[in-house]
């Protein structure tokens, strides 16, 4: 069986080569292209006199992109790559996969390898990022270091709209591409002939592994709602927004980022609905089955027949068997449709919610929020 592993491309292989990618570790690669293309930037502010450009709050989106965005990207790489690969791992040998099933699963496991590894979708990446920055196509409708400002004419923010810029737009279209990969990869193994495990104690029939891929991907969330966070703050500092006014429209804000995340990383998780609702339905019917038979049984010879008698102690063996079929049967009754925990979803929405908390400053100054603070904490 081969080891799935979406972790590939021609960025990757560059990084291994450099030295860069150390396993399963893509985290230097990350520090070295958006750390890097900041120090550079800001050389090249310091060699230009330009620095008064670089370091004020109407660029904050910029050293956002680079030093914190960027990074996350990889870190998010290298924590979600290796629990893909244990969910795979895991469901073939607990069997959720049967035997009859796992040339099947190979065969998908081959092809998803393949296409992580191919040129062709980074390249592909890479032409729609240059052609959005030769066209000054924007994005998003707010924030200043989305697209080049004419009216910064140096040569630092000619490298940072023209190589910083295209480069994050690459790497989002390169993780565009790997979820969609992810995406398809779930749903052919949602069609194979699988063996959910019924009274499986992660309620999800076996496939629970998928918990810990999801949660893998908040730093996916938060670089996306610090960018969010970021662009408001640029726009704001510049005068195109009013702080008092973006505040009653920051909920819906944040409601549609949470939105947009979960269609990201929780919707691929529905292609296995029918099948877990379909085990729910059949298993609590074989479980209530077993369980009214067995307790026919138990009472027949427990409470009616001569063992009543003979042994009249509650500390009997057939007792122990019987909390277990409870157990089983309300594990079967429990079982989730969505295999995505609470724990899970808190996770996914404090990274989507928590970035937005800087915004609170151009309402509240910190001085107003610490004496605000100590007032209720110590009483003055």
């Amino acid at each position: 069986m081969e080891s799935f592993s979406l972790l590939g491309g021609p960025l990757h292989q560059l990084g291994r080569r450099l030295g860069l990618v150390r396993g399963t570790n893509t985290v230097r690669l990350g520090l070295a292209l958006g750390v890097g293309l900041w120090l550079i930037v800001v050389a090249l502010a310091l060699l230009g006199g330009t620095t008064d450009q670089v370091f004020q709050l109407s660029v904050i989106g910029g050293h956002a992109r680079l030093l914190v965005a960027i990074p996350l990207f990889f870190m998010c790489e290298s924590w979600v790559g290796p629990r893909m690969t244990a969910f795979v791992t895991t469901i073939l040998a607990t069997g959720v996969v049967p035997p009859g099933a796992a040339d099947a699963l190979n065969v998908e496991v081959m092809r998803a390898n393949r296409r992580a590894n191919a040129w062709q979708p980074e390249a592909a990446c890479l032409l729609i990022a240059i052609v959005l920055a030769i066209t000054g196509t924007r994005l998003v409708k707010y924030g200043a270091t989305e697209v080049y400002d004419p009216a910064r004419q140096s040569l630092a923010a000619f490298i940072y709209f023209g190589v910083g810029v295209t480069v994050y737009r690459f790497l989002v279209f390169r993780w565009v591409w790997k979820l969609a990969l992810w995406s398809w990869f779930l749903w052919r193994v949602s069609r194979l002939d699988l063996h959910l495990i019924h009274a499986h104690p992660d309620r999800a029939g076996g496939l629970g592994p998928l918990d810990g891929v999801t949660e893998r991907f908040t730093p996916l969330v938060a670089a996306h709602s610090m960018l969010q966070c970021a662009s408001l703050a640029e726009s704001i500092a510049t005068g195109t927004l009013v702080a008092s006014g973006i505040f009653p429209w920051l909920t819906a804000w944040v409601m549609l980022v949470l939105l947009v995340d979960g269609a990201l990383f929780i919707c691929p998780l529905l292609v296995f609905t029918d099948k877990l609702w379909t085990a729910r339905t059949t298993g609590a019917g074989q479980y209530n089955r077993l369980a009214a038979r067995y307790v026919s049984e138990f009472e027949a010879k427990w409470t009616n027949g001569p063992a009543c008698e003979a042994s009249p102690l509650p500390g009997t063996a057939d007792l122990f068997p019987l909390t277990s079929l409870d157990s089983s049967v309300r594990i079967v009754k429990e079982m989730r449709w969505l295999i995505v925990g609470k724990r899970q979803l808190i996770m996914l929405a404090l990274a989507a919610i928590v970035p937005f908390a800087p915004l609170l400053l151009f309402q509240y100054p910190i001085e107003q929020l610490a004496q605000k603070f100590f007032s209720k904490v110590f009483g003055f």
